[in-house]
Parts: C-alpha cells; structure tokens; sequence
C-alpha cells in the first residue's frame, strides 16, 4: 500500500512509518485444498450449510419426506399381500399428500408472521380439512383400486381421518418447527450484528475523543511560540505534529496496534511535549521483548502520558519522571504507565478542560476486550500516581 511521503527525515517518522507499513499489509489466507468429492458436493449444493438456501431446502426435505412415505407404505402392503394396483394407490396418495402440503405451506408462510393464536386456531383448522379430503380420496382409492368391491357410503369416506391428520399435524409441526429455528437464528444474527456494530461506533467515538484535544493543546503552544516569534520551534512542532497526526491516520479508529507501534506513538507525542517542557518531562520506557507483538487499541496510553503531564509534570517547577513498563504474565499483558507526580487525582473528566480523563480509557478496554481486562490505579513507590492495564496477550500471527 501507498503512503504519504515525509517532508523531512527524522529518524521516529521514518521507524514509525515502516511499522505501519508492515501492519497494513495484510497476510493472505492460504487457500484450502480441495478434496477429489468437493466438485460433486458443490454440484449438488452441499458445499454450503444445508438452510443457507432455504428454498432449496424445503424441496429437498419435503421430496425426501414424501418418498420416505411411499416407500414405507409399500413395503406394508407387501407384507400383507396386496396386488399390484396398491403400488397405483400408494403413488395417487403420495402425490395428494405432497400437493396438500404444498398448499399448507403456502397458506403458513403468511401465518407465521401473524399473532401465535391466530396462527394455531387457523393451522389446526387447516390441517383438520387436509385431513378430511386426504381421507375421502385415500377411500375412494382403496375403493377403486385394490378393492372393487368395496362400496364406501356417507362417513366411511372419512375412515382414514385420524390417521391422516397425525400425518398432516406431525407435517406441520416439523415445518413450524424449522421455520421458527431459522427466523430465531436470524434473529440472533442480527443482534449479533448490530451489537457488533454499536460497539465499533462506541469505540470510534471514544478514539476520537482523544484528537481534539490533543489537537487544543498543541495549537495552543504552537500559537504561542508563533507570538513570542519562536518561528524554529513552532516550525519543529509543526514537523513533529504532521508526523503524529500521519501515523495516527493509518490505523482504524477501531483497530488494534502492536505495543511497539504504540510505543513509537508515545515517543512522538513526547517529543511534541518536550517542546514544551523540555528537561522538566523525563520519560522511561522498559518494554519486555515478550510483549512487543501484543495488540492492543490504537492510542490508548497516550491519554495516560497526557493525565500524567498535566498531574505531574506541569504543576512541579522540577517536572517529573514518567515510567512506561510492560510485562508478559501468561496469557495476559500487563502495563503500568506510572509517574513522580503528587500521586492520587481524578478518575472522570475533567470539566474545567478539554479531557478525556481516565473514564475513557475504562470503557475504551470494556468495549475491547469485556471482562477480560484489569483496570488499577495506585501511589506508587515514588509516591506518584500509577494506572495498571492488565489485557489479553494477543497476536496477528496466524496458525500455521
């Protein structure tokens, strides 16, 4: 992929600029071997999830249910000897039981989306006639076919009605069955999906909270370098901003990044801030070399090095130290961003600023990562303030 060129060499743009090069380069999924039966499979349409077509579906089931049905009544009327013309009478009966289901299936795609009494009283109803004219015509069948001599009057035509509407109910009931199963299923797709999606735009929101006011801050000392005619070190600002700024636009609002990555982030926002501080902000960073490939969401410790400066540094006419540490503890990554300041401050916004405050970061990893993360805060052996993130250690390396 292409990137904006720099407009000037500085050795953090050019080292950040390579990482991002290489995480946007996505590795491509290998392709599966195909198996010598695949070609058949998808021939026939069973290479995909058996409803993913529910039109195709339901004309499989209902041919294999019907032929199931005919099959079976042959071989009981071979095991009690009928003539030949009862294959004649099972294929009529077969044939009139899937024209009647045909027809109920039709009538109960307009019920299912009706309310539930209605759609019983109704179907009962249904199922309960289909009965009735399988039964005069499975009657007159017998009567024609295999015996002649049978001569059905009035109520003998409808015999066979108990028989046929636990046929046609258990029919159905197995079609209501299936039909409410993939409609929930839909259902929890759905939710699934715009659960999915108001997460994104609430940790979108929450990404962009932090450019505004980082933006506030650094304008604000541009501006005032450009008034007491400082033109070198607005211009070095300016640079370093651009630099920030570009980094920042590779990565989704939504994204996760390397720690190395964000490590680099950290170190050009410092230099911006040492504009402004210069000896007065001293920062550390120890990063376990276990740890630099873990993910994590794309700026989420610079609101922290910003509390930190704004807490410690600022207010303290000697500034302050600011630690960055990271530590692999199984199967979880564990950093602490700690400093020298006066220790213990607010954990919500700040109302007299253009903050975002320690909050955002708290649900930034809630929206991330669930549960499955540690927030803390302590006074730390230096007597300053310390926030401890512990998340889950994870990697785009792929299985091989």
């Amino acid at each position: 992929m292409n990137r904006l060129a720099p407009a000037t060499t500085d050795p953090h743009r050019e080292s950040v600029r390579a990482i991002a090069q290489a995480a946007a380069d996505k590795e491509l999924p290998r392709p599966r071997g195909k198996g010598p039966a695949r070609p058949f499979l998808a021939g026939v349409g069973l290479d995909r999830p058996f409803f993913d077509d529910k039109n195709r579906a339901f004309w499989v089931l209902q041919s294999i249910g019907w032929s199931g049905y005919f099959f079976l009544r042959i071989l009981s009327g071979f095991a009690n000897s009928m003539g030949a013309m009862f294959i004649v009478h099972i294929l009529l009966l077969t044939a009139t039981g899937y024209s009647l289901t045909l027809l109920m299936a039709s009538l109960y795609r307009r019920l299912i989306t009706m309310r539930a009494m209605w759609t019983v009283v109704i179907s009962l109803a249904t199922v309960l006639l289909s009965a009735a004219a399988f039964s005069f015509i499975e009657t007159w069948s017998l009567a024609t076919f295999v015996n002649p001599t049978a001569r059905p009057a009035g109520v003998q035509y409808f015999g066979a009605i108990i028989l046929n509407f636990s046929l046609l109910a258990a029919w159905s009931a197995l079609y209501y069955g299936i039909n409410y199963y993939l409609l929930l299923e839909d259902e929890i797709d759905q939710r699934a999906q715009l659960e999915n999606q108001a997460s994104t735009a609430q940790l979108a929101m929450l990404r962009y909270q932090l450019n505004p006011h980082f933006l506030f801050n650094t304008l604000n000392s541009i501006s005032t370098l450009v008034l007491l005619k400082q033109t070198e070190r607005a211009n070095a600002m300016l640079s370093r901003l651009s630099s920030f700024l570009r980094y920042t636009l590779v990565n989704e609002p939504t994204a996760k990044v390397t720690l190395v990555q964000e490590v680099e982030t950290l170190k050009l926002y410092l230099e911006i801030e040492k504009m402004r501080f210069e000896d007065r902000l001293r920062p550390h960073f120890k990063i376990d070399p276990d740890t630099i490939s873990a993910r994590l969401p794309s700026l989420l410790l610079q609101p922290l090095i910003e509390n930190a400066i704004k807490y410690a540094v600022t207010p303290a006419e000697n500034g302050a130290d600011i630690w960055v540490t990271s530590t692999r503890e199984g199967q979880a990554v564990r950093i602490e961003v700690a400093d020298s300041g006066p220790g213990p401050r607010p954990m919500t916004n700040d109302t007299q600023s253009t903050g975002v405050g320690l909050a955002n970061i708290q649900d930034r990893l809630a929206q991330a990562y669930g549960a499955g993360h540690g927030f803390s805060t302590r006074t730390n052996e230096k007597g300053g303030f310390s926030v401890i993130l512990e998340i889950p250690f994870e990697t785009d390396q792929k299985d091989l």
